[in-house]
């Protein structure tokens, strides 16, 4: 024990020294002191931060197209299912039995594939947005095909299913559609184009051909003289057949003649007229199966290009997978450029933090990213964003945007505060945990020194 004042001399005169000497520990700061150490401290503030965010403009990076593409989608081609056997009435060479369709009255019409719908929009006055293609002040009018699925796709508004739908129907529709998306649903709706629905007719006409169905669907003799007209040397042995729904109707020539009501009889869509003579049933037969089988032709197609639609999608997605997939390894290899910022101090983890794609990064997101800092060794008050200043008439080569997050609330700032490339963020250390690691550093040198005077 007699000892121990030279001791506590010892280690007094140790800590001296070696303070003297220089020997003292060193820690990273923010300096805010001297004018000359090229650094500007700018307290963050909601003023300053609309200041950082708008001093140094930046465009983060965009993700490849591939990224933002799809395998894409299609409609199958074709039409619709075969028609059943036609039922043929009992007919004779001479004899020219009168068959009429049953009384019809034609459905309101309802759009279908291939229709041209023209939709005309006036620009709004204030608000909402317009269609695309719209003049100010004007009214536009814009034509739209139905789809293969049933849909037209109106700019600003999106896909919307018509199909089978009245023309009041679809109105409705679309202004629902308008009113869904914030646009102002003045606008009105017509068909433009009949291509959906058809009656078609052939043998002894003048043109053989469809005759298109709009919205009044015609009767046999308009049907008829849209087709040039009966082309027949014999009318006493000629006949008009229609085909309807798996069933052969006939309507002699002369009786047709003389008579108003059979000339009005009502068509359907989808009929089929043929006029030939009583001794050429086998070219109706003829006709009508050339009918049946573009039917089956048109759905065997079909079939074809829903496999091939597949196909081809399945091909285009695998592309997409393949260039997304070789990004990702670059990337990962590093080979790819990023933009990064970087941490350092009191944080959880010494990294760099890679800026997002196609988005702005707050500080908030890069601290708590990573894990936040330090609670127990940082000092909240002392957070530091320190950037490369773009100005060359700045004296100070670097801004150190400083926030202080003792009040908690502070914190909102940093999910404010908009990061560019290469900034540093930085948190000080607590001034009790400086001291406790210089302390830590020193005092194993004293001990030595201690013990070897002890000896």
């Amino acid at each position: 024990m007699r000892n121990l004042p030279t001791l506590r001399s010892l280690l007094l005169a140790s800590a001296l020294g070696l303070g003297g000497c220089g020997v003292t520990y060193v820690s990273p700061l923010v300096n805010q002191r001297d004018q000359n150490d090229g650094v500007t401290v700018i307290p963050v503030t909601r003023e300053s931060v609309f200041t950082a965010n708008n001093g140094a403009p930046y465009t983060p990076r965009s993700l490849p197209a591939a990224f933002s593409q799809t395998a894409g989608g299609g409609t199958p081609r074709g039409a619709g299912a075969l028609p059943p056997t036609p039922e043929v009435p009992n007919l004779e060479p001479g004899t020219l039995e009168l068959r009429v369709p049953p009384p019809a009255t034609p459905e309101p019409y309802r759009l279908g594939v291939g229709d041209v719908v023209e939709l005309a929009t006036r620009t709004p006055t204030s608000g909402a947005e317009a269609v695309t293609g719209s003049i100010s002040g004007g009214e536009v009018r814009q034509e739209y095909t139905v789809r293969d699925d049933g849909a037209i796709a109106v700019p600003e508004v999106g896909t919307v299913q018509v199909g089978d739908m009245t023309i009041e129907d679809a109105e409705q529709r679309l202004f629902e559609r308008f009113i869904e998306t914030g646009i102002d649903p003045n606008f009105s709706l017509q068909i433009a184009e009949f291509n959906s629905q058809s009656i078609t007719v052939g043998g002894d006409v003048g043109a053989p051909g469809a005759v298109p169905v709009t919205l009044n669907v015609p009767t046999l003799d308009q049907a008829l003289a849209a087709a040039g007209g009966l082309d027949v040397d014999t009318p006493e042995y000629a006949s008009i057949r229609i085909y309807r729904g798996g069933t052969l109707y006939q309507v002699p020539v002369e009786d047709y003649l003389n008579r108003g009501d059979l000339q009005s009889v009502q068509l359907l869509p989808g009929d089929s007229v043929f006029v030939d003579t009583s001794y050429d049933l086998d070219r109706a037969f003829e006709y009508f199966e050339r009918q049946i089988t573009a039917s089956s032709l048109r759905r065997d197609d079909r079939t074809a290009a829903l496999t091939e639609l597949s196909a081809e999608i399945g091909i285009r997605r695998a592309q997409l997978d393949e260039v997304r997939s070789v990004f990702e390894s670059r990337s990962d290899l590093g080979a790819e450029d990023r933009d990064y910022v970087y941490l350092a101090g009191e944080v959880s983890e010494q990294t760099r933090y890679p800026l997002p794609y196609d988005q702005q990064a707050s500080l908030a997101d890069a601290l708590f990213e990573t894990g936040g800092f330090q609670t127990e060794t940082g000092n909240p008050s002392q957070i530091y964003v320190l950037r490369q200043s773009t100005d060359p008439r700045l004296a100070e080569p670097v801004i150190a945007w400083h926030l202080d997050a003792r009040n908690a609330g502070n914190l909102i700032l940093a999910t404010q505060f908009e990061l560019r490339p290469n900034d540093i963020i930085f948190v000080e250390e607590q001034p009790i945990t400086r001291w406790n690691r210089a302390f830590q550093q020193f005092f194993p040198t004293i001990l030595s020194e201690a013990s070897s005077a002890a000896d």
